[in-house]
């Protein structure tokens, strides 16, 4: 198998088991709209620049936004900034579910550091914040 395609097994592998557990703690994301919110900034973001961030359309950006929206697992505030501009930031249920989100991620990979190894396991993260310098255009 090719590398992209391995780290994509290993991807598909960690989010089933994010959306999982996420939809048994009473959340109903999809997982277009958990890839959005992972990009959510912790003061919140403007819906373009989210929309950039997460590589779809501004339109595509706004209806994830706007399902996100009806759970109550974010906001629309106006931007201290700029007054005709709106940010988009978690409510106390969004800053919830996106730590449950993180203790599960946080378990498997303990998972797969225990059968990794130590060594194994910090070569593969050093790798792979290697290589998002040449594939990640916000890293």
């Amino acid at each position: 198998m090719d590398l992209a395609t391995l780290m994509f097994v290993s991807y598909r592998a960690m989010d089933e088991r994010v959306m999982a557990a996420m939809r048994a703690a009473g959340y109903d994301v999809t997982a277009a709209q958990s890839r959005l919110a992972q990009r959510i900034d912790d003061e919140g973001c403007r819906l373009t620049d989210l929309a950039e961030r997460a590589q779809v359309t501004k339109q595509t950006a706004s209806l994830l936004v706007a399902a996100l929206e009806e759970q109550g697992l974010v906001e629309r505030v106006p931007d201290p900034a700029d007054g005709r501009a709106r940010l988009i930031r978690f409510t106390e249920r969004g800053r919830a579910a996106a730590q449950e989100a993180m203790h599960v991620v946080i378990g498997v990979e303990q998972e797969w550091a225990d059968h990794l190894g130590p060594r194994l396991t910090g070569q593969l993260r050093a790798a792979l914040t290697k290589l998002r310098e040449v594939t990640d255009p916000y890293a």
